[in-house]
């Protein structure tokens, strides 16, 4: 199972800080079906003139022998777990002795290449991009059903750009593709891996946490099943409905949807990661829109009015 990280706050419409203060925050971490790593070497450089960076070039003396291990590591802790009565416990601890070794190994590879790819982020980023690229994220991750184990962070997003819902987000699409374009050159990487670093790099640009992500997610040759984005009319059931089949609690939803604080839905500065969310949701501004004052109806979706609507999302 590869990670997806996906930013939130915890304790959302009772973390609000009056004075408007930044709220506690944390990070939902939603699994996603990825089918194993996309890569037995991290990192494939495409010209013998390249070089990537010291730490990348440390797996290079990692023996074939650590890297089976680590690749086949599942099926070997399947055979043990038959064996275990009569192994005896030092044999045990040479196992995962040698198991741990691997993973130190490629822990300090996948880091090095996530600063690669993070470095050439940050090349064409900047703060107007970020709601886009965030908006990026959630759209390929969301089509998660956890029931039906299909869709999440996959790369499907780039197939999925015809539908009405993902409008717009062929801009975020093509400011990703210079990237890609250059690290293909020098290395692999997928499209489900770049999409949620963009978004990592977007967040932390704008104020918001830095998160740490694991790599590794294989790229879909198709696109996800459609309608399991959340639709921007639902009300507060059909918000709680459609993310309770992505695994999310009420608080989680309520939590996430605190993203919007990005963006030009109306919550204060567009480019900055705060609580102006739920502060002006409290405030309920498009019910006291009067003359002269049109705008405040044009702040926030339905679905962002639906919160302060129910009694269990302000909980």
């Amino acid at each position: 199972m590869a990670t997806a990280v996906l930013p939130c706050w915890k304790h959302s419409f009772k973390g609000c800080d009056p004075n408007g203060g930044l709220p506690h925050q944390c990070h939902k971490l939603l699994q996603f079906p990825a089918h194993g790593r996309q890569r037995n070497s991290p990192v494939r450089a495409r010209s013998e003139g390249k070089r990537i960076t010291t730490a990348i070039s440390d797996i290079n003396r990692c023996s074939r022998q650590e890297i089976l291990i680590g690749t086949h590591s599942r099926r070997m802790i399947l055979l043990l777990t038959a064996s275990l009565p009569v192994m005896s416990v030092q044999n045990d601890l040479q196992f995962f002795t040698s198991n741990d070794k691997f993973n130190v190994h490629a822990t300090e590879v996948e880091e090095a290449e996530g600063e690669i790819i993070k470095t050439e982020i940050r090349k064409v980023l900047a703060k107007a991009k970020a709601a886009g690229l965030l908006r990026l994220v959630f759209h390929d991750a969301g089509t998660f059903n956890m029931a039906k184990n299909t869709g999440g962070m996959n790369g499907s997003i780039i197939y999925e750009l015809d539908r009405p819902a993902n409008a717009g987000l062929d801009r975020s699409v093509k400011v990703l593709e210079k990237v890609k374009a250059a690290l293909d050159v020098i290395m692999q990487v997928s499209w489900a891996d770049l999409i949620a670093l963009a978004g990592v790099e977007a967040l932390a640009l704008c104020g918001g946490p830095n998160i740490r992500i694991k790599l590794g997610r294989q790229d879909t040759k198709s696109p996800d099943p459609d309608g399991e984005l959340p639709e921007e009319s639902l009300n507060a059931s059909g918000l709680k409905e459609c993310f309770q089949r992505k695994g999310f609690s009420v608080q989680e939803l309520v939590a996430l949807s605190g993203a919007h604080t990005l963006g030009n839905k109306g919550f204060g500065n567009p480019t900055n990661f705060d609580n102006s969310y739920f502060q002006i949701l409290l405030e309920r501004p498009w019910m006291k829109a009067s003359k002269g004052n049109e705008m405040a109806t044009m702040i926030g979706l339905p679905s962002d009015h639906a919160l302060v609507e129910d009694d269990e999302c302000l909980r």
